[in-house]
């Protein structure tokens, strides 16, 4: 046990064997003074991390003092041996005074010699890639494994934190467990490094080289007078000789120049290529010849689509006006061409997308289909701008270098399916585009020329006109595709679908025939709808069964009436408006969804309760106003209309509207209500092949309604006979198939007492005089 000034340590670690150089400050000073007074120059070095002392020092002993290479004094010390740190003593001098006790290392153990081997070789490594050649010797030469140990210390690689490790481990064994793991570690980073900067060296290397390359083939090439095949020289012949408009010429030809001007290796060379490629690649004064044949063109449209006749009207009248004005050599005015916009609207399954593609071929026009469903960024019509990393044209621009021409027939698909996003309003990036008085001077932002679009011929199709935005709506001619009678159906599937299920079945007309009956059963009664999809479906499912029969049976299969509950199972519409009004207060309306026309069941009850008005069936806004108009007009007139005055006083009125869980708005049902209640009132049940559509106000006024057509269509596929419709729609009856007028007996009211006059079934003799509807 011997009493020793200490000497803190604060960036570095002493170990038995090394000699180092301390830089003496304040308290290392007063530890050198204190060893140097006491005559045998012996002191504690203990590291000192985070403030505090470790339990293990090295006694040292003082070689030598002086100053440092920088003028800093410095004392020279030399490690000795291990001590354990004991209580502090007082003794001379500021320095701290402590009892130190020399730790005693037992034997290396047989495993030690192994350990010490493995370190060598590890250590060998290690400073073979330093090329510290004469460490190696050093180190060959340590035959004490304490000491080879303790050499560590030297290791600029190793932390301070696993020096003092080194230095508390209590043997020699453990040590070098300790080193042979730290080696392994550091030899795996050492080989991870310099694989990286092996492979960032070859990179490099091999840029380096292609540069050159690159650099001395372009000189081989100007001194031969050839110039390189994708260059700016080749760029600006084929502008030069390409059929450009004099403007985007003018502006080709720019970037030309500034490509000659930009460096091989700027990211701008690569954009000007891009750009340039897009414009070259454009149709700017390329154009397709229109069919002039009246006759051949309606041919065309007649054979590819039954029925939509106000399409084909519009169609063959714009081909007219364009052959009229080349006979007369009238070209376009002011810049301003005849293409035409016209959005084709109606519910699914009607042939909008298809009549796009009959329409080209029709005027003998190349067709481009554009789809807008969830198309939700701005950019995706007008294009980016080029300053944006992977810049693209619109969606417009895309589609005429598609064409191939500058006056091809461009469907834009679903319209009605645009969304407002974070990145602009798309519907409202069609505006210019649609606009016939604006779209020849069309400018794309990737593009920023002139793109004239006044002869191409748009089409845009829609579900809900409701959803398109009214200053896009403006900008194009509505034509109403409404729907199929049953009549044109069976047509439809005869000319149409079933030849084209057959070629899909790998059958023949010869092989199963589907007679007409069959087809009308199955458009009436198997697939109630305003299209034709549900109905293909159905056909191609008749024809799956009829082919796996004919892997049995070889002989020719017809598909009649009968036989369809064998094939599709039994029907899934079937009329119901006879059931549902069999009772008072159930009144048949009609109404327009995203699908096309339909049926829609009032339902009213009284029941004992709180008095009110009770509405279900997921109702909007304006169709709960509605139920109320209703109510408030019976309650107001009805002693005029003879109701029960008692018969529901005081009791509370439940108005449901099925199916429940599908939303409904709108005020078209108003007069469906009223008679509804009316038919509740007075007990006297809706006659059940009565339909009706309108809105009702509060002096009992039918005003006119919208979807005239698909709700008389939905009328006709459900089995009603009679239906009653505003007499301000009177002019819309004229659209309606010829086949339908006759099958159904249309009243134009325009006041809702005669609608009860009518719908309701008559009164029973005994029925007393009524007052008003009665509720609280």
């Amino acid at each position: 046990m011997a009493t020793l000034p200490v000497l803190p340590l604060t960036d570095a670690v002493l170990l038995p064997g090394m000699v180092v150089p301390v830089t003496l400050d304040p308290s290392t000073q007063a530890a050198v003074d204190a060893a140097r007074a006491t005559g045998d120059q012996r002191l504690l070095a203990v590291p000192r991390i985070d403030g505090e002392y470790g339990p293990v020092g090295t006694v040292a002993t003082i070689e030598k003092l002086g100053r440092l290479p920088d003028g800093e004094p410095a004392a020279v010390v030399r490690g000795l041996t291990r001590a354990r740190i004991g209580s502090g003593v007082p003794g001379p001098g500021a320095a701290l005074w402590v009892e130190a006790a020399t730790v005693t290392e037992p034997a290396p153990a047989g495993r030690a010699r192994e350990l010490a081997r493995e370190y060598r070789a590890l250590m060998t490594s290690v400073l073979q890639q330093r090329g510290a050649w004469q460490v190696v010797d050093a180190m060959e030469r340590m035959t004490d494994l304490s000491e080879l140990a303790d050499s560590a210390g030297y290791a600029p690689w190793l932390t301070l934190a696993q020096k003092t490790d080194l230095l508390t481990a209590p043997d020699v064994t453990s040590r070098l467990e300790l080193l042979v793991g730290w080696v392994r570690e550091h030899l795996a980073e050492q080989e991870v490094t310099e694989r990286i900067n092996t492979d960032v060296r070859e990179g490099l290397e091999k840029s380096q080289r292609e540069f050159l390359l690159r650099q001395q083939l372009a000189a081989i090439r100007k001194e031969l007078g050839e110039e390189e095949p994708d260059g700016s020289a080749d760029y600006r012949a084929r502008v030069e000789d390409a059929d450009l408009p004099e403007k985007v010429r003018e502006a080709a030809l720019r970037e030309v120049g500034k490509l000659e001007r930009a460096s091989d290796a700027s990211p701008e060379a690569g954009w000007i290529r891009t750009w340039l490629d897009t414009v070259l690649e454009m149709p700017w004064n390329v154009r397709t010849e229109d069919d002039t044949d009246l006759a051949a063109a309606r041919a065309v449209l007649d054979a590819d689509h039954a029925g939509l006749a106000d399409v084909k009207d519009r169609i063959l009248e714009y081909l007219a006006v364009r052959n009229r004005r080349a006979e007369r050599d009238l070209g376009v005015v002011g810049g301003r061409g005849s293409g035409a916009v016209l959005a084709l609207a109606g519910p699914p399954g009607v042939g909008k997308t298809s009549l796009g593609e009959s329409v080209a071929r029709a005027l003998g026009r190349n067709f481009v289909r554009v789809s807008l469903g969830g198309v939700r960024d701005e950019a995706e019509i007008r294009g980016h701008r080029r300053t944006y990393v992977g810049a693209l044209p619109g969606r417009i621009v895309r589609a005429l270098r598609e064409a191939g021409s500058t006056n091809p027939v461009v469907l834009l698909d679903e319209v009605d399916k645009l969304a407002v996003g974070y990145a602009g309003d798309p519907a409202a990036a069609l505006l210019e585009v649609l606009d016939p008085a604006q779209n020849h001077t069309f400018r794309d932002h990737y593009l920023e020329v002139d793109l004239d679009l006044s002869d191409v011929l748009f089409l845009a199709t829609a579900n809900v006109v409701e959803a398109i935005p009214g200053p896009l709506l403006d900008r194009m001619e509505l034509v109403a595709l409404d729907g199929y009678t049953e009549d044109e159906k069976v047509a439809i599937a005869r000319d149409h679908l079933l030849p084209r299920q057959r070629e899909r079945a790998g059958l023949t007309a010869d092989e199963v025939t589907v007679t007409d009956a069959a087809l009308a059963r199955i458009a009436g009664e198997y697939t109630r709808e305003a299209g034709v999809r549900q109905l293909e479906r159905s056909l191609a499912k008749i024809l799956r069964k009829v082919t796996v029969a004919l892997s049995t049976d070889s002989d020719p299969v017809r598909v009649d009436v009968e036989d369809l509950t064998r094939y599709l199972g039994r029907p899934k519409h079937t009329p119901e408006s006879a059931e549902r009004t069999a009772v008072p207060g159930v009144a048949t309306g009609l109404a327009v969804t995203g699908a096309g026309g339909d049926v829609l069941f009032v339902e009213a009850s009284s029941m004992e309760g709180e008095p009110g008005l009770t509405l279900t069936g997921q109702l909007g806004e304006v169709m709960k106003e509605s139920a109320h108009i209703a109510l408030s007009y019976l309650r107001s007139n009805g002693r005029r209309l003879g109701l029960d005055p008692n018969a529901h006083a005081g009791r509370r009125i439940h108005l449901h509207v099925p199916a429940g869980a599908v939303p409904k708005d709108g005020p078209s049902a108003g007069v469906t209500m009223v008679t509804a209640l009316a038919s509740l009132a007075g007990g006297r049940p809706v006659r059940p092949e009565f339909g009706m559509t309108g809105e009702v106000t509060l002096s009992g006024r039918v005003l006119p309604v919208g979807g005239v057509k698909q709700k008389l269509l939905a009328a006709h596929r459900a089995g009603l006979t009679e239906v009653v419709v505003p007499e301000r729609n009177e002019p819309d009856l004229d659209d309606l198939p010829t086949e339908v007028r006759q099958a159904l007996t249309i009243h134009t009211l325009a006041d809702v007492a005669d609608v009860l006059a009518l719908a309701l079934r008559p009164a029973d003799a005994e029925t007393p005089t009524a007052d008003p509807l009665t509720v609280a």
